[in-house]
């Protein structure tokens, strides 16, 4: 039972990384924009995040808990909406394909990351020393009624706010694509811009609105990690860049619906964490494990390919730009 309930915590806490990626490439997606720089992005919301909290508690006798989440909380969200506005200026104003542009943005992210972050390390005193631990504590602080209830409360319970804000961001924006003018227009701008446009809708605004603001959900998922995965530390290991991509592949296992994002997420998060609660195990047994959140991905983009049910089809103007002067 203790395995169960760790590899559940495990799943819950992997998951919530990846899940905000997707909802924030989702967003993004259903306006037509391909964003394959998700990793540089999540780069983006962990490394500002952190320096924000450092600086703050640097200066602070005594770190407000408030304060230390509102400024990592808009360091990580302003710092990788700025990224999507850097994308969606190059492939919305300059029409710069959006697959290069993406993959440009995330070794752009992760050096940015990586350079200051080792930065910060020595500022602290040394690789590995940089520590924000009352931004990191605020963040990780469960409701202690709920978390004290055995088994459900250890389960459901025991995480940082930013567990459940997840997933309410999820069920909002499901009902916000779904349910709203706006959303609805923005469905359309992916599904056929020069219809839309000849509609009255803004294709540009919506494009790029949609990309930044989806971008800064990513940047969440970077934030994530950094004050709760990882407690408040960094590390060049690599581990966002792997996660980011975990995320591009929830995306399409999710059939770009955000309620999917939910159970899809911890669904991967217990996949890839699996490989430590079976025993017998060989390495390479543990990293055959760590492939098949890629695995099923794939299998469902067969099955939803050959069925060709709408409802599961990806934006028809995905990764296309729009030239209104060929409308």
């Amino acid at each position: 039972m203790n395995s169960l309930i760790s590899l559940l915590q495990a799943a819950i806490y992997f998951g919530t990384v990846i899940m905000f990626g997707s909802l924030g490439e989702i967003l993004t997606e259903k306006s037509g924009n391909l964003n394959l720089g998700v990793p540089g992005i999540m780069y983006l919301g962990a490394i500002s995040s952190l320096t924000g909290a450092f600086f703050y508690e640097r200066a602070a006798e005594n770190p407000n808990p408030v304060v230390c989440v509102l400024i990592a909380f808009i360091c990580a969200f302003l710092a990788s909406a700025l990224g999507g506005l850097i994308y969606s200026f190059l492939t919305i104003t300059l029409r710069a394909n959006q697959n290069v542009t993406g993959l440009a943005l995330t070794i752009f992210g992760s050096g940015v990351g990586n350079f200051f972050g080792g930065s910060l390390n020595k500022l602290a005193g040394g690789v590995g020393q940089i520590s924000v631990s009352a931004t990191s504590a605020a963040f990780r602080a469960n409701i202690p009624a709920l978390a004290n209830l055995g088994t459900v409360g250890d389960v459901l319970f025991s995480y940082g706010f930013l567990v459940y804000f997840a997933i309410a961001a999820a069920i909002v924006m499901q009902w916000f694509l779904k349910r709203t003018r706006v959303g609805l227009n923005l469905r359309a701008v992916g599904e056929n811009p020069a219809t839309a446009d000849a509609a009255g809708i803004n294709v540009t605004l919506y494009k790029y609105l949609s990309t930044c603001i989806g971008s800064g959900i990513v940047g969440l998922g970077g934030l994530y990690y950094v004050m709760d995965y990882t407690k408040g530390t960094w590390a060049n290991d690599g581990t966002i860049e792997g996660l980011g991509w975990l995320a591009v592949a929830l995306v399409i296992f999710t059939t770009w619906k955000p309620a999917n994002a939910i159970w899809g997420a911890y669904l991967f998060g217990v996949l890839y964490w699996m490989n430590y609660y079976i025993p017998g195990l060989t390495r390479y047994s543990q990293e055959l494990f760590k492939m098949l959140p890629y695995l099923i991905t794939i299998i469902v983009l067969v099955i939803t390919s050959l069925r060709k049910k709408k409802e599961d089809q990806p934006p028809a103007n995905l990764g296309l730009a729009y030239f209104r002067e060929e409308r």
